[in-house]
């Protein structure tokens, strides 16, 4: 890695839905240690933590995933869902099943695969569970994720929470005022609370005044060739419902393979409402009214995730008051 120039480095974060900085941090440098191993290079099994990461790990849940076997998320990740789902491999060709992906299985594995040919089993899952949950938020468990010492964010994390209570949603909020959990905290907690949704708020920053505006993240990775259906079409809606209810510049969504993003088992976005280093979204934020809108933008937008496409109306004219009239609340 030390041979690597600034630009290689920014390639190889953006490559990895990375914050791309030029600086080799701990996280690009797990990265580096992921990306260089390659399906068959090594035996996978479960292990004590820290489990065994890696893109042959998620070259191995791509290829189960395709035959139709449930590894859950493709997250280059070896955890008991795809150890379980190397189990009921092993044993669909009549291979020990210890769930060890050893020599044997990966050339069962290779062998098979180009036989077989799939579509998206794990969208599609992901999709119709989000689906059969129906359209009511009484029965969602959604999880809120306000950024370390933000006020101001933290009160629109109220503020939203307030109303998807009076909705009928389940809501849990990952820190208070005083305590600040760790991320990895945060995930635990999210992933412990079964949650149906997670949405995580924050600001952005900049060196200088210019960049401004609000962006939304949803868990996706080129390298490994993978999204989150439901993640990227929540975020759109987000995205949406901000930019049309108020001024703040469109900066887009975005894939990015954040461990927040990656590890969370919900669907999750990340919203960056506004930069703290830019004086016009300071003040827009630092309002009580424009925090309004913002929560309500938000709630709305959860709501029309769960919608289906009939019933949906168009972005920006849908409001809370129209949800309690159709008796989507309990």
């Amino acid at each position: 890695m030390s041979e690597l120039n600034e630009a290689q480095i920014r390639s190889f974060q953006q490559s990895r839905g990375l914050n791309v900085t030029g600086v080799v941090d701990a996280v690009t440098e797990r990265a580096f240690e992921e990306a260089r191993w390659k399906l068959g290079d090594r035996s996978l099994n479960l292990q004590v933590p820290p489990l065994m990461r890696g893109d042959d790990v998620a070259a191995l849940q791509s290829r189960l995933t395709e035959m139709g076997f449930d590894c859950g998320r493709v997250d280059g990740i070896y955890g008991q869902r795809t150890e379980a789902a190397v189990k009921e491999f092993q044993q669909s060709v009549g291979i020990v099943g210890d769930g060890k992906c050893g020599p044997g299985t990966i050339i069962a594995l290779l062998r098979l695969t180009r036989i077989v040919s799939g579509g998206a089993p794990t969208a599609m899952r992901e999709s119709a569970t989000q689906r059969n949950r129906g359209p009511a938020l009484a029965n969602k468990v959604i999880v809120l994720n306000p950024a370390e010492d933000d006020s101001l964010i933290y009160d629109v994390a109220l503020r939203t929470e307030g109303r998807l209570l009076a909705l009928g949603a389940s809501v849990f909020l990952t820190r208070g005022i005083s305590n600040n959990p760790t991320e990895t905290e945060r995930i635990a907690f999210t992933n412990q609370s079964n949650a149906d949704l997670m949405i995580s708020f924050s600001r952005d920053s900049y060196v200088n005044e210019v960049a401004h505006g609000v962006a939304t993240y949803f868990y996706g990775s080129d390298a490994h060739g993978i999204h989150s259906i439901v993640g990227e079409r929540f975020a759109s809606l987000v995205q949406r419902e901000i930019c049309a209810r108020t001024d703040l510049v469109n900066c887009r969504t975005h894939a990015m393979a954040w461990d927040l993003l990656r590890l969370t088992r919900a669907p999750s976005v990340q919203i960056d409402l506004g930069y703290a280093s830019s004086p016009i979204d300071v003040e827009r934020i630092s309002r009580s009214d424009f925090r309004d809108v913002i929560a309500e933008a938000l709630v709305i937008a959860i709501q029309r995730l769960y919608l289906a496409s009939e019933d949906d109306a168009k972005t920006g004219t849908l409001r809370i008051s129209d949800l309690r009239k159709a008796g989507i609340r309990r």
